[in-house]
């Protein structure tokens, strides 16, 4: 394993939809992963029909995968996956990353991990008896700046963090556009099939995970409040909350798919004592360091003086951007290499180690469970962290 490529199976991912695509080139990227396999749709047609976009032959397109599982596990060591990629809607993350953990597969697995707490325990219990790989999806840690950023608030240039002002927001469910077709609105606007959380459980997650990523703080309690601007909609398309950190540090999240004209816009301040760091999705390749008694400081991906696990992660010379797809391979890099490390007997290094793992999957689902229980609770001010 460790002196060839990762062979990778895929469940979802059709050519329906958007998110695989992204996967598998990210994947691919380092040129250490090939796709051996997948079961893209439970529509035979959607199925055969991506897989051979893949060139795969029709022998390796499964109609499901609990059939992937069962017939990969019959060829050779040098022919069957090593790792499968799971890129479902919510309420189908659990069964396939269980049972691909029982029958010895490591994973990557979309957010949010799982349709609900009770399943995100469950999935943790699998990972610590199996002992196998986890990786999470939170894609906006896999960014040079990102990295960063993280260092420079971890080695105290900013001084002592006091106020954490994150936001995430889109206006691409401004209208009730899951009525119509040829969009993948449908299944994260009903919660049978995203779960409690709608818009805070799409985006929100994001945004929480990158706070608590860069800060190296986790949230101990918060207020939210949730709703539903779009009439007819079951789920929450707006999400606001106050959030207090652990040493006294607060917070303001917000997240919401109906702000008209927004894009992806991703934006996170943390501020110190000393100075203030600033990252935007949109401009990905510049962290901002703003001082009190100098001008701010601004930091170009790809430039000299930069931490050891910015450098680790940057793909290209100084002016090219570093995007959506480069934060993903960096998780998939990342997460190949802990596997070979492990598959060598060896201890991964922490940069290997730096991917999105269970545990931040277990707190993405607290975090869902918590902003619910506060956001439609009008009698109780503040939730204390479901654990």
């Amino acid at each position: 394993m460790t002196d060839r490529k990762l062979k990778m199976g895929i469940i979802g991912g059709g050519l329906n939809g958007f998110i695989g695509a992204v996967h598998i080139r990210a994947a691919i990227m380092e040129n250490d992963v090939e796709l051996v396999c997948g079961a893209f749709s439970r529509d035979p047609e959607t199925a055969l029909k991506s897989g051979r976009f893949y060139h795969l032959p029709d022998d390796r397109i499964y109609l499901n995968y609990k059939e992937m599982f069962e017939k990969e596990a019959l060829l050779p060591d040098d022919q069957r996956m090593d790792f499968v990629a799971i890129v479902t809607p919510n309420h189908l993350h659990y069964e396939p990353a269980a049972m691909a953990l029982e029958h010895g597969y490591d994973v990557v697995l979309d957010k949010p991990m799982t349709f609900s707490l009770e399943e995100a325990n469950m999935l943790v219990d699998k990972v610590e008896q199996t002992g196998r790989t986890f990786a999470l999806t939170h894609v906006y840690t896999g960014y040079p700046a990102v990295k960063e950023a993280k260092v420079r608030i971890a080695r105290g240039d900013i001084g002592i963090i006091r106020r954490v002002v994150v936001e995430y927001v889109q206006g691409w469910l401004s209208q009730r556009i899951e009525l119509q077709s040829g969009n993948n609105a449908g299944w994260r606007t009903d919660p049978k099939t995203s779960g409690k959380g709608g818009c805070v459980g799409d985006i929100g997650t994001h945004a929480w995970h990158l706070s608590e990523y860069i800060t190296g703080l986790k949230v101990k309690e918060l207020c939210s409040e949730l709703k539903s601007f779009v009439s007819g909609r079951p789920i929450d398309d707006d999400a606001a909350a106050f959030l207090h950190y652990e040493n006294g540090v607060t917070g303001i999240l917000h997240a919401s798919q109906i702000a008209v004209g927004e894009e992806n816009n991703l934006h996170i301040r943390v501020y110190g004592e000393d100075g203030a760091i600033e990252w935007m999705q949109q401009e990905p390749n510049t962290l901002l360091v703003k001082h009190s008694d100098r001008p701010t400081e601004i930091v170009r991906v790809g430039k000299g003086g930069l931490s050891p696990f910015a450098n680790w992660n940057i793909r290209t010379p100084g002016g090219h951007p570093e995007g959506f797809i480069e934060a993903f391979a960096n998780i998939y890099r990342n997460f190949v290499l802990t596997v070979k490390a492990k598959a060598a007997g060896q201890q991964p290094t922490a940069e290997m180690l730096d991917f999105p793992n269970v545990y931040d999957g277990l707190r993405g689902m607290q975090f869902i469970e918590t902003m619910v229980a506060s956001g439609y609770n009008k009698n109780q001010k503040w939730h204390q962290w479901i654990e």
